[in-house]
């Protein structure tokens, strides 16, 4: 199927994604652009699936001040060069996982870097609270998990819904990210100060 050149910029402008991909995507998807969209996203993450092995030691510290001064974040988001860590695309990335860490307060940036003692209190709490609403034993330690990854989508930065888009995650904006800039990309840290906190 042929594509028109009003098509395929307008999937750029919805997609950010380079032009010829773009055209690519409405040709497999016969002009189709929802499933164009969902075309790009998957090569994206195929992509970013590829790289998130190399090493990203370049990047930026940034800090953030919420406007009325209550609020203050500071991140390490690490890519492979200088180059792609001046450019201003990634400087828009670094600055909307500020905002996230400002806006949703996670604990740490993924399941891994959570502290253990603050897992096995969650996990405690969980339990007991089954227990009170008259689960078995068995079943309970069930609840407990399934309550535990909700615990997790809230607590760690990566799995936490995009605040300014919530049908993908902080990881799946990283991976898109990723698949743009063709660098791996990765949130080292971050601390966020709370006045009064």
């Amino acid at each position: 199927m042929s594509v028109s050149a009003s098509q395929v910029k307008a999937l750029r402008e919805a997609t950010f994604a380079p032009m010829l991909d773009c055209k690519k995507a409405l040709e497999a998807t016969d002009g189709d652009v929802q499933r164009a969209i969902d075309w790009l996203r998957e090569k994206g993450l195929a992509k970013a699936a590829k790289k998130s092995g190399r090493s990203a030691e370049e990047g930026l510290v940034e800090c953030y001040v919420h406007p009325g001064n209550r609020v203050a974040v500071m991140v390490e988001v690490n890519c492979e060069t200088d180059f792609v860590a001046r450019s201003p695309e990634f400087k828009a990335l670094v600055h909307e996982v500020m905002l996230q860490v400002a806006m949703s307060n996670p604990v740490s940036v993924d399941v891994d870097t959570l502290p253990a003692e603050l897992v096995e209190k969650e996990k405690s709490i969980f339990r007991q609270r089954a227990i009170e609403e008259g689960k078995s034993s068995e079943l309970a330690d069930k609840v407990a998990e399934g309550r535990l990854s909700k615990f997790y989508q809230e607590a760690c930065l990566l799995l936490q819904p995009y605040i300014k888009n919530e049908d993908i995650t902080v990881r799946e904006l990283l991976q898109q990210a990723i698949g743009k800039l063709g660098e791996n990309i990765v949130v080292h840290r971050f601390s966020r100060f709370e006045l009064g906190n």
